[in-house]
């Protein structure tokens, strides 16, 4: 059966997460020695022991959802189970990149901590937010943030299933995105806890300054297809993921879309390996005939060969 591999982005996060891997078994608990390595000695503390406050912070949060869902990756590959392709939500895409050779776990650490920091500085706190819309049409969700984005910038930032969608600007227009969502009958609308207005045009600076950085590490050609968030298609050409992974930050996640393509691809089985289990509950959305499976505890291991 095709199987795919899918990683949690920003969100997902907890204190203790991959815990109980790096204590069961070596090749988890060496991802996270190689954690310490590559950024300090107190990260991997602060992902065990917290406290929550200092985890929710970008410029770890980041870093700390790839340690811990490539920890739980290197203990299905260690068992002889590799996808047959992979994608990542937002952040996830950094830890799909590294679980298809194309970087390195050493060279991933510092590269998306320093994307959490270059996010978070780009607009300042209390000035943009991010809400999720849910019972609304795709064209009608794009329409409330035409009119909005009148007052000032909104526009959708994931596009997560059929139904969900999440939109992102600055406080004034998503304000007004949310009454006028309200008025069309949204079914729910959640603001997110979030640092930053992510995946839209207020976080255009941090492209500059995160493609500067993609140049100083070797991108290779991954070793499986991985399918991107700003296209939903197939890359595998160093110069073209360098790209997606700029354009990524400050335009929409299409994961539906990509979902879709990977199921069109033959794609039968998903598999998501990380804290929480969101892309789970997403894949319900969207394929509820397909089997997904959410690897987050050891114990969870067991679901894979049923």
């Amino acid at each position: 059966m095709k199987t795919a591999f899918l990683f949690p982005g920003q969100g997902a996060q907890y204190v203790g997460m991959g815990f109980d891997f790096a204590e069961c078994f070596p090749e988890a608990k060496n991802v996270f020695k190689q954690a310490e390595n590559a950024l300090d000695s107190a990260f991997v503390d602060i992902i065990f022991n917290g406290p929550e406050e200092k985890l929710k912070l970008t410029r770890y949060t980041q870093p700390a959802i790839l340690t811990a869902s490539h920890a739980i990756y290197t203990v299905l590959q260690k068992s002889g189970i590799s996808p047959d392709a992979v994608a990542g939500l937002s952040l996830g895409e950094y830890t799909a990149l590294v679980a298809a050779g194309s970087i390195s776990f050493e060279d991933a650490l510092p590269l998306v901590q320093k994307r959490g920091i270059f996010m978070q500085d780009a607009v300042a706190p209390g000035e943009g937010t991010m809400v999720a819309i849910m019972g609304l049409s795709q064209y009608k969700v794009e329409e409330i943030c035409s009119t909005a984005a009148e007052i000032g910038t909104v526009s959708p930032a994931n596009y997560n299933c059929p139904g969900q969608i999440v939109i992102s600007g600055n406080m004034e227009a998503v304000h007004r995105a949310i009454d006028l969502a309200g008025k069309a009958g949204a079914k729910k609308i959640t603001e997110l806890k979030v640092s930053a207005p992510f995946h839209c045009s207020l976080l255009k600076p941090v492209e500059e300054k995160l493609e500067d950085e993609l140049r100083k590490i070797k991108i290779n050609k991954p070793v499986m297809p991985i399918i991107f968030n700003v296209s939903a298609a197939y890359a595998d050409q160093p110069d073209m993921i360098k790209d997606n992974l700029v354009r990524q930050v400050s335009n929409p996640i299409l994961w539906e879309q990509s979902i879709k393509k990977l199921i069109d691809s033959g794609i039968k089985r998903f598999i998501s390996l990380g804290p929480g289990n969101s892309l789970a509950r997403l894949m319900k959305r969207i394929a509820p005939q397909l089997k997904t499976i959410s690897i987050e505890k050891p114990e969870d291991l067991e679901k894979v060969n049923n």
